[in-house]
């Protein structure tokens, strides 16, 4: 009897721990089943023939292949669900998850969004640029004004782009003159920009700028690269293009998040999201060399595009418009705040940039020939 008593509370231990555990074992598999894979709805700000949105469904890959599926983006074209410009709203409202676009595209909410790529950036260049968001401030000076302006977002700029064109036109601009009268579409500062040279601007997304060029709403437009502007069939409407200019000469894309979603992810996730942001950054840098050097010949050759290169003079007017236009934000402190960040550090960077790395206009010249392929003549 004694023996039986004192071995009751230890069988007693026993029971109830492998019932707790048998439970737990029981339990733990419906839990995971619960949670199961995350699903994010997203949407770009481009035509889903666009290069740009194919950049977009990279991303997505990349973070898909690398969560293995516990993370599931899916991206929908512009107008999917709203339209190009109204992703910053629809992902801070969580009507979308989040998207993929680029910063001046909400310029209307706050114009100094325009100076993540849209003026000249103080002679940096795209890559220089998303180097002093990274590291010189420009990070910390993001959050600060989607914080001022309500948005419920998670922004990772990412993907430099390359100086874009001056535009399309129906014929050659010689000189800064040219633009008087003329209707012209562009975006975020750059409107400023044009329309200090003299031109009646209109903001329109990408794809919907040949149909306004087609039906005459517009004279020129510029949009972004020689692959892009092939897919959306600028050389249907204009066989002359202008290459080289200061009015976007440093732009980058945008990943975007929803907050309250992105919060609620678990700490590897949110890794991963940030390592495929780098990793897809430098692989559209990679494939947008590959694809916009091809379709610069195929414009050319194909499509019998010609091609211009800006006239200084222009180069240089545009430089003084932008001046002005900045001046007219003196009463907007941050605006002027993430100016002069980028100012100070751009002196820094460019001058390192011009001193150190060389030139590859000789090298070329010399195992091409001068010229090479066909090359922009003078307006």
């Amino acid at each position: 009897m004694s023996d039986q008593t004192h071995s009751t509370p230890s069988r007693r231990k026993f029971l109830t721990a492998a019932a707790a555990t048998g439970a737990a074992t029981l339990a733990f598999p419906a839990i995971v089943k619960a949670q199961g894979p995350v699903s994010f709805r997203w949407q770009s700000t481009w035509p889903s023939k666009d290069i740009f949105h194919e950049y977009a469904l990279d991303y997505a890959k990349k973070v898909n292949d690398m969560t293995g599926g516990d993370l599931r983006i899916e991206v929908l074209p512009a107008g999917a669900v709203v339209p190009a410009f109204g992703l910053l709203d629809a992902v801070t409202k969580g009507t979308l998850d989040g998207g993929h676009g680029v910063l001046v595209y909400h310029y209307g909410k706050q114009n100094a969004l325009a100076l993540w790529g849209s003026g000249p950036a103080y002679g940096m260049d795209a890559n220089q640029l998303l180097a002093w968001h990274r590291y010189g401030g420009g990070k910390e000076l993001l959050q600060k004004l989607y914080a001022s302006i309500g948005a419920n977002v998670v922004s990772f700029p990412y993907g430099p782009m390359w100086t874009q064109p001056l535009g399309w036109f129906k014929k050659p601009i010689t000189k800064a003159d040219d633009f008087k009268g003329l209707k012209f579409r562009t975006v975020g500062i750059s409107i400023d920009v044009f329309t200090g040279l003299g031109a009646a601007v209109n903001a329109l997304p990408g794809g919907e700028i040949v149909p306004a060029i087609d039906r005459g709403l517009l004279d020129g437009a510029e949009f972004n690269n020689q692959t892009s502007d092939r897919i959306l069939g600028f050389p249907d409407v204009s066989k002359t293009c202008m290459l080289q200019s200061y009015h976007q000469n440093a732009e980058q894309f945008e990943i975007m998040f929803n907050k309250t979603k992105y919060d609620a992810l678990p700490d590897k996730v949110k890794s991963i999201i940030a390592h495929a942001v780098d990793a897809a950054s430098q692989d559209l840098v990679w494939k947008s060399i590959d694809r916009y050097s091809k379709d610069y010949i195929e414009l050319q050759q194909k499509d019998k595009v010609r091609f211009y290169k800006t006239p200084e003079a222009i180069l240089r007017r545009q430089l003084e418009t932008y001046d002005a236009a900045v001046a007219k934000r003196k009463d907007n402190a941050l605006f002027n705040e993430i100016a002069d960040s980028q100012r100070k550090f751009a002196e820094r960077v460019v001058k390192w940039d011009l001193d150190t790395n060389v030139r590859r206009e000789m090298a070329y010249n010399h195992y091409f020939g001068k010229g090479g392929k066909p090359a922009p003549k003078k307006a």
